[in-house]
């Protein structure tokens, strides 16, 4: 139950209009956040090796830095990570 909290919690802050980059990333993490816990639970229900979990620990955490890169070049590059200033043309 608590998965699909956090993964619809995290869905309903990407969709709602957030004006900043990092306010994404973050609702991002948190959508990554319950797909782990789900995950956690489904592999301790069915008590099986739980080796992908780790491998999709490493891809959240490298996607996280990722995120955290373009967020930093974003603002160097145009002043802020104010989402709708960035034009597509610009770039």
């Amino acid at each position: 139950m608590s998965m699909y909290l956090l993964v619809m919690s995290g869905f309903f802050a990407l969709v709602s209009g957030r004006k900043h980059t990092l306010n994404m990333l973050l609702s991002l993490e948190f959508i990554m956040l319950g797909m782990i816990v789900g995950m956690i639970s489904m592999f301790a229900e069915i008590e099986t090796e739980s080796y992908f979990i780790l491998y999709f620990l490493t891809f959240a955490a490298c996607e996280g830095a990722l995120g955290l890169s373009i967020v930093v070049a974003l603002i160097r590059t145009h002043g802020s990570d104010f989402f709708y200033n960035f034009n597509v043309l610009e770039c």
